[in-house]
């Protein structure tokens, strides 16, 4: 069976700022970005909405519902574009982070596993699927 798509779309405010863009989001307080060229800036846009919903489900903070771009009234210099995300993806991508872990082995350890070439983040992962049988 298929995974449900979640889809979100939410309208981003842009705006000139210097030498780059700055973005907004006019639903979501505190979501903020900017880029170089219009370019990094969409593309940072995206990632700031990514982050933003997905730390607002994790701490099970409501998020405002978007506001149809029809509706906004932006000051002049700003305009709006719609950005899309698909949680569903984020979510997974987040579950399949690497994160680092700091662990303690005996020296003499250490020294025969480096001498050895061993990856010890692939035998640590292995080791754990193994004792958590997944």
């Amino acid at each position: 069976m298929a995974k449900k798509k979640d889809l979100r779309i939410y309208p981003a405010v842009l705006y000139k700022d210097g030498d780059g863009y700055s973005v907004y989001y006019p639903d979501l307080p505190g979501c903020l970005t900017c880029g170089d060229d219009l370019e990094e800036a969409l593309s940072n846009a995206r990632e700031a909405l990514e982050g933003f919903l997905y730390v607002s489900e994790v701490d099970n903070d409501p998020v405002s519902p978007p506001t149809p771009v029809e509706d906004l009234h932006l000051p002049g210099g700003h305009f709006p574009t719609l950005i899309s995300v698909r949680m569903d993806i984020v979510r997974e991508e987040e579950a399949q982070r690497s994160i680092t872990k700091t662990v303690t082995i005996p020296a003499w350890m250490d020294k025969l596993g480096r001498e050895a070439n061993i990856n010890f983040s692939k035998v640590l992962q292995e080791g754990l699927r193994d004792r958590l049988q997944v």
